[in-house]
Order: structure tokens, then sequence, then C-alpha cells
């Protein structure tokens, strides 16, 4: 019979109580991850981004995760395995989230170099040819746009100007922050498939029952497609959750190989 644990239940708590207070205070982006070179980022934000969701089926889907896949792991390792699991899931997360963002980030620095040294249309459009324009503030998205056009002429009179829009994105992408507990409930997801590979699981969408040791593998494979293929309707942070994935990984392996724990 299905029981709700004790850790389990402290962390369902916890996240709804930080949810509330973040929706009723407007705390949400202060207590959000945000990359370490924003003038947003605090310290503090390292231990509080987790409990933080971007909206009622962001936080519903991540508990519902953690009460169906965390109940089951803390009754095998215990409770104080589990903590430890489930917040160095969530660290792992974030560390490699953080890294994908300077992989990003410098990405675009080296294209915004590249059009200083030889500015025009063609390394103008190498930086904002990823840019979900059709989705930004209309008075920015037009600007690119005449910019562009102008560069496609005698476009010196412009370059500065498309240097302090490419700048504007760049700040504007450093600033973006990271919610959820969703990396460490993908290290939970890793680990369930580990430990209780037949189990059958069931997607809301898909209502057909797929074992955990095929469906896992297959969703960590879509998380890896759509964190290398940023598309505009997506704002999810895929690496944060490869991240729990992987943390997941590491630490069930060493378990299995240093202590011979199965």
């Amino acid at each position: 019979m299905f029981r709700l644990t004790d850790v389990v239940k402290h962390l369902l708590f916890i996240n709804v109580l930080m949810f509330l207070a973040s929706e009723l205070f407007g705390l949400t982006d202060l207590l959000a991850l945000h990359y370490p070179a924003s003038d947003k980022f605090q310290p503090f934000q390292i231990a509080t981004h987790f409990f933080m969701h971007g909206g009622f089926a962001h936080i519903f889907f991540n508990m519902f995760a953690l009460v169906m896949f965390g109940s089951a792991l803390e009754v095998r390792w215990g409770p104080k395995r589990f903590l430890f699991f489930y917040f160095l899931c969530a660290m792992g997360a974030a560390i490699l989230h953080t890294l994908y963002t300077y992989y990003d980030l410098s990405q675009m620095q080296d294209v915004m170099n590249a059009f200083r040294q030889n500015p025009g249309y063609d390394t103008y459009w190498a930086f904002f040819n990823d840019v979900p324009l059709d989705n930004l503030n209309p008075e920015y998205r037009n600007e690119v746009r005449n910019i562009s056009e102008a560069l496609r002429g005698n476009g010196e009179a412009v370059v500065s100007q498309a240097g302090s829009l490419m700048n504007e994105w760049l700040n504007f992408k450093m600033d973006i922050p990271v919610v959820g507990a969703s990396g460490a409930i993908y290290g939970l997801l890793l680990a369930f498939g580990m430990y209780f590979p037949n189990a059958e699981l069931m997607l809301i969408f898909l209502p057909i029952p797929i074992k955990a040791k095929y469906f896992i593998p297959v969703l960590m494979l879509i998380e890896l497609f759509l964190g290398f293929n940023q598309y505009s309707w997506d704002n999810i942070a895929h690496f944060a959750h490869l991240g729990g994935a992987l943390t997941g990984l590491l630490i069930i392996l060493y378990w299995r190989k240093i202590k011979g724990e199965y």
C-alpha cells in the first residue's frame, strides 16, 4: 500500500509554503537562482531556488512526482540517505545549469566580438538569428529589424546602436532566473528507474503503461535534445534537469561500487 513518508511529507509542506509565500509577497525573483555575474545574484539563492516554482502547474507536477517516486525511494534508503540524495541532486542541477549558461553567454560574447571587429549585416544576424524576436517587446523587435536594414546599406551610423541591442539581450539572458525542484525530481526519477526498472509508468497525455527502464532513458534523451535546441516556446531549464539526473546517477554508482549496495 502507498505510504507518504516523513521526509517527502516535510519537503512537500516546505515547497507549498514557500510557493504560497512567494506568490503573496512577490519573492520569487529574489529567491530564484540567478547567474553569478548577474546583479540579481545572491548567495542564498543557491539554497532557496529549488523551493521556488513558476506557477501552479509547475509545483503540482513536481510535488506529484516527489510523492510518487520519492516515497518509494525513502522507504528503500531511509530518511537521512534520501534527504542527502535529494539535496545533492538539487545542487548538481544548479551547477550544470550554471555551467551551460556560462557556455551560452560565452558564445554570445564571441559573436559580439566578431561584430565589433567586422560590423555588418551578417555578423549582426549571427547574433540575433536564434533570438525569439516574435515573442519579445514589439519596440525592441522593431529596433532590431530596423538596424538590420540600416546595416544592409551604409551601416556605420548604427554600429553603436547595434552593439547596444546585443548587450541588452546579453544582460537580459544573464538575468533569467531558474526556479523549481525539478533538478532534484529528475534525480529521483533516475534513481527510481535504476531501483524499480520494471515498474510501469503512465503519462497523463499518453495513457499507456511504460516500464521505467524504457521511459526514463527516453525522457533524458528528450531533455538533452531540447537543451541543445532552444526553441522560442520553451523556457524550461533542461540542463538543470539533466544535472539532477547525472548527479543522481553518479551517487548511485558510487554507492554500488564503493559500498557494494544495490
